[in-house]
């Protein structure tokens, strides 16, 4: 062996060793993520682009899972006995609702979503639902044709404790600076005692204003990259931080993204790679994912068959926090809590008292603002501070016209003060005793009436589930609301409940779920063949999507 033919492959060495080491550190994220298409962002955006759309015919839309036509023909008669009595109860509401349409583009993408997209045109040209309440009383809202509903909306988040709680904050508020009027720039005086309360309920040092969680989500991130130096974010498979691209790196956002990496949450996988890698700025968590770990937010848009599911453990949780926290100390990583959604509902101190865990930072939204729009970052001194005073040209900018709004700023005092009354640490008291035995009734019933539904909850936060595989498990949100249930747009996956519902509240809504169920099992939705499996939906699904696939211009299929 000579020289030169040696040579060479001492120069590769260097060149080897550099790609084997790639490719573990590559291999050794790609196990950390998890399995699903929710876990690979670039992947699921892949195929969302490669996805065709197709409908069910018309010839179809009753049996695409080959029911017989008797069952078919129940069905039929169930969607328009539905389809007339919404338009009996809510002309006016469907009217201004179809008239706002093309010209309110949320309205035109709710609609569009509420169901799976193979049935959505047939659905929305016949099942039509209104959009606008005018009132709310206790735990129910009327609408514009006076229909009065129990509200399970939970007005996204916002609703904890009754509407009525909300309209006297924001009452209150505007009797308490209506002197100021809307001036902006400089502070009202209720700011220091809203930062004193918010330090007390954070057990953090600073705190700053926005105007909606989805920026408070944005400067928490931007402030851990400013003082660690580092460029990247880890979240958590199908977590839900606001609609802002760089912490939506999947579906839905149109941006690449390549500061954001996808963990699986609850795994140690995660933390290893928290603790080895030295360019991760912060982990954001959100506490709602304890309901369904790695599971993006459920709707019945996505609902094709009867896989929902939750496995919520409050134990194994807080010692999974437990165990994240110390990987973020070990690893200098900003640990940022986002609670805009859980937070004031489950604790009076929020995720970080009910799971245990203290955070670097923390993000609050929805409820805080006492009914108006709010965002808040609290956290550590150190790093909130959003310049360098030995190089004054470099600051962590972030501003907003209307960050500190006398009015949100009245409402959120007023917010802060009320929940600290006997009457409300009364309700916290017994808030999670009392939604888990409620849970358990209910099921209890849905059982002993043999519904092939079951409801799952984080509080006062639930979900319903579905035992029989079926491909319209989506059309008991219609049935719901027949029942006078109002919910949101994303329909039975979330039911949010005020804390306000009384024993014979919530018996009320028992009831109507219950009837509910029972309507839509005699109409035949959840007819149950020998070939009807769980496999047999999904074969089902992905044959149809090879079909649409090879067509060129995709006209309907059949079953």
């Amino acid at each position: 062996m000579t020289w030169n033919s040696v040579l060479p492959v001492i120069l590769l060495m260097p060149l080897v060793a550099l790609l084997l080491f790639k490719a573990y550190h590559r291999l050794r994220l790609s196990l950390a993520k998890h399995p699903s298409l929710t876990g690979h962002s670039k992947m699921s955006k892949r195929l969302a682009r490669l996805l065709p759309y197709y409908e069910i015919s018309a010839a179809d839309i009753f049996r695409i899972d080959r029911a017989p036509a008797a069952i078919a023909e129940q069905r039929r008669v169930g969607f328009f006995r539905l389809a007339e009595y919404f338009r009996s109860i809510s002309p006016a509401s469907i009217e201004l609702a179809e008239s706002l349409e093309d010209g309110v583009s949320d309205l035109e993408f709710t609609n569009t979503y509420r169901v799976p997209f193979q049935f959505a045109r047939y659905v929305k040209s016949h099942l039509r639902l209104g959009a606008f309440v005018t009132e709310s009383s206790g735990v129910m809202v009327k609408d514009i044709d006076d229909n009065w509903s129990y509200d399970l909306t939970g007005s996204y988040g916002v609703n904890v404790f009754g509407n009525d709680f909300y309209k006297s904050c924001i009452a209150a508020a505007v009797e308490r600076v209506g002197n100021l009027g809307p001036v902006l720039g400089t502070y009202h005086p209720l700011v220091a005692e809203n930062v004193e309360q918010l330090q007390q309920i954070s057990g953090l040092d600073e705190v700053s204003f926005h105007m909606s969680g989805t920026e408070a989500v944005m400067q928490a991130v931007r402030l851990a990259r400013y003082h660690t130096q580092r460029s990247k974010l880890v979240n958590f498979c199908g977590a839900y931080h606001g609609w802002w691209d760089g912490v939506q790196a999947g579906v839905g956002n149109p941006r690449k993204t390549h500061d954001v990496i996808t963990l699986s949450e609850m795994s140690q996988g995660a933390l290893d790679i928290i603790r080895s890698r030295r360019d991760i700025a912060c982990v954001l968590i959100n506490p709602l994912q304890a309901m369904n770990p790695n599971i993006a937010a459920p709707g019945d848009s996505t609902l094709v068959g009867s896989s929902r599911s939750t496995c919520y453990d409050r134990a194994a949780y807080s010692r999974w926090l437990s165990r994240l926290r110390k990987a973020c100390d070990e690893s200098g990583v900003v640990m940022i809590m986002d609670e805009v959604f859980v937070g004031f509902r489950i604790a009076p101190g929020g995720a970080q008292e009910y799971f245990g865990v203290k955070a670097d930072m923390v993000t609050y939204g929805k409820t805080l603002g006492g009914g108006l729009p709010i965002g808040v970052v609290c956290g550590r001194q150190h790093l909130m501070k959003r310049f360098r005073e030995h190089r004054p040209a470099d600051i962590c900018f972030a501003r907003g016209t209307f960050n500190s709004h006398p009015y949100v700023m009245a409402a959120m005092n007023e917010f802060l003060r009320r929940i600290q009354t006997p009457e409300i640490r009364a309700l916290y008291a017994s808030c999670e005793d009392t939604w888990n035995s409620r849970c358990q009734l209910m099921n209890d019933r849905l059982a002993a009436a043999g519904l092939p539904v079951r409801l799952s909850n984080l509080g006062s936060i639930w979900t319903v589930l579905y035992t029989r595989p079926s491909r319209y498990n989506w059309m008991f949100q219609y049935y719901l609301r027949a029942q006078g249930l109002a919910l949101s747009w994303i329909g039975t996956g979330r039911l949010i409940f005020s804390l306000n519902y009384t024993a014979a509240d919530f018996d009320q809504v028992m009831e109507r779920v219950v009837a509910a169920a029972t309507q839509m099992e005699q109409d035949g939705w959840w007819w149950q063949g020998p070939h009807l499996t769980s496999s047999f939906i999904k074969r089902s699904l992905a044959g149809e999507f090879l079909q649409a696939l090879v067509r060129s211009s995709p006209r309907g299929i059949s079953g």
